[in-house]
């Protein structure tokens, strides 16, 4: 009758009819309630539909009845997988490997649970302004009148419990002037936000909640729907037998492989490849070794060989993945010309389809800096260089900025190493609005140039129109070192002063000044100031000690950071 009961429940399990599958399971375990492969199904059953906690207990009681049994421990592992319980997660795949030390259910599940583990609390933020949003900040929200009927605003109170999880998300919230004026309550200053009188509370318009807002989603486990493992009957102890002898011989082969007898250990994956050729392993085993030897063709023969095999097997994912790293690394090490590295490229990227592994995306990044770096040693040629780049200043004349950029683009393929071009397409750039590239390709000619005062009037361009005055003029100053007397970068630095004055003296509309502290509020500098505990203090001297704020000026560094924020539009002199 538990057979039967079972039977239907496995049925039930592989057609994915997981709540029939439980009462089955659950029938068969009142008939056998010693049998541990009915609970290890049920648990299974349990955490495909996310009950975690009723798994949990079923996989407990399994490997209770049957404690060296690898697979309860794969069960156990999996539930508090999914109950976010990742330290416990790892030690039950362990003592699962303990009893079943090849088992790639439990390998591929410690993996997992030990990636969950080293990710970092999503509560906890490097952020400077992490502890304005600790336990304290609902009670000053409310306290305060300025913000308190924000809270009456579902839409504000979910802003704020977002960035309480992650107060880096803080710069996602900085146009809505609600954030802003509560991060002044927080933090114990006062931001003006929009207009010097005081902000309605009442009329501050809803936004829309974003997604992510109104519905968190749990966390899901990844489980491979298959029908529950049962005990091996009789007539599968043979292949068992031909699988643990074919293990011993790979055990054979990796210590053959440390000590660098690579003949012994191809010996040895070889015969586990006789004994056993449903686990792909022993194959990437043996490429590894030809990889060592440096029997490329080999190596490469092997890896195509296993991704074939896992596919027709369904092996795990991670498993072909690895052929396939092997296969574009034995690629890269006969590469020869650019070409040549294509095909390792293709391989990495195949390899990231099955599993994302740093390892291979580092080999990847690699193979694509290598071919690069090929190519423009087989594409370089200075002479053609100079000639595209004076195509390229006759295009800039007539204004035909596009296609002066497509030349000097050619210009810096055929010699990377000119500042002159990277400066003249910055301008380009600029003319066309494209700020940030004109600001990387400015910042790249001074690199190649420090003294190149052409560099520093692109950079400052590119910047004051970005409206980062303060930067802007640090450039301009820079430049001035190299040539005092250019009249472009003289000019540059009175713009610069003229804007900044303007927002010292508060002349700035309610618009430019609300998008002033917005970009303000994302510069690290800024954020840092406002972090600081010491400079909290000077800011609440100025508003309401000036006594003591006039000793705070006297310091250099002080003043210096006062000014920073005077000139982005967060402190207003009056």
């Amino acid at each position: 009758m538990a057979d039967e009961a079972k039977a239907k429940g496995n049925a039930a399990f592989s057609a994915g009819k997981l709540a029939d599958a439980i009462t089955h399971f659950s029938d068969a375990i009142n008939l056998s309630p010693t049998n541990h492969v009915l609970y290890s199904n049920r648990s299974a059953a349990h955490a495909s539909l996310g009950q975690y906690s009723d798994a949990l207990t079923d996989a407990k009681k399994t490997v209770e009845i049957k404690p060296d049994w690898s697979k309860g421990y794969s069960r156990l592992g999996a539930a508090h997988l999914g109950l976010r319980n990742f330290k416990e997660a790892v030690e039950s795949y362990k003592k699962g490997l303990d009893f079943d030390p090849n088992n790639e259910a439990l390998k591929s599940g410690l993996s997992d649970a030990e990636a969950a583990l080293a990710r970092p609390d999503p509560k906890q933020s490097g952020s400077p302004f992490g502890d304005a949003f600790g336990p304290e900040m609902w009670t000053k929200l409310t306290s305060d009148p300025k913000t308190r009927g924000f809270m009456q605003q579902p839409d504000f109170v979910n802003m704020m419990k977002d960035l309480q999880r992650n107060p880096n998300n803080l710069n996602m919230y900085l146009q809505d002037p609600r954030v802003m004026q509560s991060l002044g309550v927080l933090l114990n200053i006062n931001i003006q936000t929009t207009t010097p009188e005081e902000m309605d509370v009442g009329d501050v318009p809803e936004r829309k909640r974003s997604a992510e807002e109104k519905k968190e989603e749990p966390v899901k486990v990844k489980e491979t729907k298959k029908e529950p493992e049962e005990e091996f009957s009789e007539e599968e102890r043979e292949i068992r037998g031909r699988k643990a002898e074919a293990r011993k011989e790979k055990e054979a082969g990796n210590a053959a492989y440390k000590k660098k007898d690579f003949d012994t250990a191809i010996q040895h994956y070889s015969k586990a490849i006789e004994l056993d050729d449903a686990d792909i392993s022993f194959v990437t085993n043996r490429a590894a070794v030809y990889l060592e030897m440096g029997k490329y063709e080999e190596c490469i023969q092997d890896c195509d060989k296993a991704v074939e095999r896992g596919r027709e097997l369904r092996s795990d994912y991670k498993m072909v993945a690895r052929a396939l790293t092997r296969k574009g690394t034995a690629l890269v090490k006969m590469a020869k010309t650019s070409k040549d590295f294509e095909p390792a490229i293709e391989a990495f990227q195949k390899a990231l389809t099955e599993h994302r592994n740093p390892d291979t995306l580092k080999k990847l990044n690699d193979a694509e800096k290598a071919k690069k770096d090929l190519e423009q040693q087989e594409y370089f040629d200075p002479k053609l260089a100079d000639e595209e780049r004076e195509k390229g200043n006759e295009l800039f004349k007539q204004q035909k900025y596009p296609e002066a950029i497509k030349q000097y683009t050619e210009a810096l393929r055929r010699n990377p190493n000119d500042h002159k071009v990277y400066s003249n397409r910055a301008a380009c750039y600029t003319k066309l609005g494209a700020l940030p590239e004109g600001l990387k390709d400015a910042e790249k000619c001074i690199e190649l140039d420090p003294t190149f005062a052409k560099g520093y009037t692109r950079k400052g361009a590119a910047q004051f129109l970005m409206k980062d005055y303060d930067k802007a003029l640090e450039t301009y100053q820079e430049g001035l070192k190299h040539d005092a007397r250019n009249q472009e970068l003289l000019d540059g630095v009175r713009r610069c002063v003229d804007q900044i004055n303007r927002t010292g003296r508060g002349d700035l509309s309610p618009e430019e000044l609300k998008e002033r502290q917005a970009k303000a509020m994302q510069d690290p500098e800024i954020q840092n100031i406002l972090s600081d505990p010491v400079m909290r203090q000077v800011l609440v001297d100025l508003q309401e000690n000036p006594k003591a704020s006039q000793e705070h000026m006297k310091n250099p560094s002080v003043m210096s950071k006062i000014q920073k924020l005077i000139s982005s539009g967060i402190v207003q002199m009056k």
